[in-house]
């Protein structure tokens, strides 16, 4: 498969304007734009033919281009990043076999993520989108846990049947916990890692198709396929002691600087 990797990045983010322009500290006492260093993470998976970044702005544009990345402009009334990858594809030369969305807020994403993602879009024909999934563990819950305890909108769950077909997504933790299920360990609890594998024919339905009801009220992209019953496959992943967070709001900053300290 020829397999493009996209990054849509826009500036005007509602909960962290300027967020892939946003610095963070390095192990090494240097900084680097978050949009940097998600590109240099996409850029470590295997089996990719190219990486982009699809934007808007011509503040990101600059920048990405000036730490060395290919840069694919798109509209500004793109209003997720499955609608700007969609847009991207529009502008390639060459249309791709998979186009994979890579999240430019989640430097911490591994290569293996996407790469297992690939690999079962390479193996299974009929899966038109395809994402990952990652079991919480006790850290990854308690922030979860406290994100909405302080009313903020941190990370998202899934809930996906045996089949690993999505149910739902949610930025709840679901399944509903109690407060004494809450201290068991090994609980059914999936953090949904933004990544996405698109069939390019159900990238561009996607664009058809209008905002849907639930999306809105979730503020979920992902939402609109199953909406529209266009299943999402979920492929698990494993963490290898590797500790997964994205960049959701300013106070994350200082989760991922610390992962990246301690890494």
């Amino acid at each position: 498969m020829k397999t493009v990797v996209v990054i849509p990045a826009r500036y005007a983010s509602t909960r962290y304007p300027g967020k892939p322009l946003a610095a963070l500290s390095q192990p090494d006492g240097s900084r680097k734009s978050l949009i940097q260093m998600s590109w240099e993470a996409a850029c470590q998976v295997g089996g990719v033919d190219a990486v982009y970044v699809a934007t808007d702005d011509e503040r990101i544009r600059e920048a990405a281009e000036g730490f060395g990345a290919d840069v694919l402009m798109t509209p500004e009334n793109c209003r997720n990043g499955t609608e700007r990858c969609a847009a991207a594809l529009n502008v390639l030369s060459e249309s791709p076999d998979l186009v994979v969305n890579f999240q430019g807020d989640a430097p911490l994403t591994p290569s293996w993520f996407v790469e297992d993602l690939i690999a079962v879009m390479g193996s299974d024909g009929d899966a038109q989108v395809a994402t990952p999934v990652l079991r919480c563990d006790e850290t990854t819950l308690a922030h979860f846990l406290e994100d909405r305890a302080a009313g903020r909108v941190g990370g998202t769950t899934a809930v996906f049947d045996r089949n690993q077909r999505a149910m739902y997504f949610s930025k709840e933790v679901l399944p509903y916990l109690s407060p004494s299920a809450r201290c068991q360990s090994g609980l059914p609890v999936y953090h949904h890692v933004g990544v996405y594998a698109y069939r390019p024919t159900a990238l561009r339905a996607y664009a058809e198709w209008p905002e849907g009801e639930i999306e809105r009220l979730e503020g979920l992209e992902q939402l609109r396929f199953l909406e529209n019953g266009c299943p999402v496959r979920c492929v698990t992943v494993e963490a290898r002691n590797r500790v997964f967070w994205e960049l959701n709001n300013p106070e994350d900053v200082a989760r991922i600087e610390t992962v990246l300290k301690d890494s």
